[in-house]
């Protein structure tokens, strides 16, 4: 294969990742137009290529609307990386317990791309009307679970992010640099992080680091609640058990304090 063939192959392949990587929840479908439009890529180029991710079940064709939206074979994968990811298998018990526990809906969360994303989520009975589910990409610098994964990632992480700008979402989100930076220099001390109202009006989360056996963190496990049901009293009591909680996930990854 020729220089020029390879990068034109790699191109192809890069393209179709970005066409995937497009749809989410919030947009399960899209059309062609749409998608050359979002990503900047020839119409032509985005049909040949869904055309192809067509034919091998990474996407369908509703014939309805014309518009594509992610297939079974994607379904398939995501399966074998659940059932062969060790955060997925060892959180799973635990945040179904300390969801009966303390009757608030929990996640296990990355950092991915500056951004987190929800891996794993465990409703209570009354969850929160908030979007977050697997998959979901959230900021990281306004979510409980984002500033405990940045407080406890290099520098030139949280420089990215800042450099990104920060965004506000709410009169409580922190939108200076110089107090976020302050604000992740406690969270790495105290050893957990609150987001009170930071990305949603009347919602508030509290999050743990999850180490793995290298004493890593690795990713965040966090509680969210609406801010009526989070009292002084409550506040603690969840944070307490969302402690234990990472701290009991972290022994079944091999971490050892």
């Amino acid at each position: 294969m020729t220089n020029t063939n390879n990068k034109n192959h790699l191109s192809s392949v890069r393209n179709a990742l970005r066409m995937l990587k497009a749809f989410s929840m919030d947009e399960p479908e899209k059309s062609v137009s749409e998608l050359a439009e979002e990503l900047d890529i020839n119409k032509s180029t985005v049909s040949r290529t869904m055309a192809t991710l067509a034919s091998e079940g990474f996407v369908y064709k509703n014939p309805d609307t014309n518009k594509y939206r992610l297939g079974l074979a994607i379904i398939s994968l995501s399966g074998i990386i659940n059932n062969n990811t060790d955060i997925f298998n060892e959180s799973q018990p635990v945040l179904n317990r300390l969801v009966e526990s303390c009757g608030e809906t929990a996640h296990i969360s990355v950092l991915d791309n500056d951004e987190i994303i929800y891996l794993q989520k465990v409703e209570c009975n009354h969850p929160v009307r908030i979007l977050t589910h697997v998959g979901k990409r959230n900021p990281a610098y306004c979510t409980s679970a984002g500033k405990v994964l940045l407080a406890f990632s290099d520098n030139d992480v949280v420089e990215r992010v800042i450099e990104k700008g920060l965004k506000k979402f709410t009169k409580h989100t922190i939108t200076s640099p110089t107090k976020l930076r302050e604000h992740l220099e406690e969270v790495r001390a105290i050893g957990y992080a609150l987001s009170l109202e930071e990305f949603n009006e009347g919602v508030c989360s509290i999050a743990t680091p999850i180490y793995d056996y290298t004493g890593k963190v690795v990713s965040a496990l966090s509680v969210v609640a609406p801010k009526q049901r989070l009292n002084n009293r409550k506040l603690k009591d969840i944070t307490q058990k969302a402690l234990n909680a990472s701290r009991a996930i972290s022994e079944r990854l091999g971490y050892w304090r």
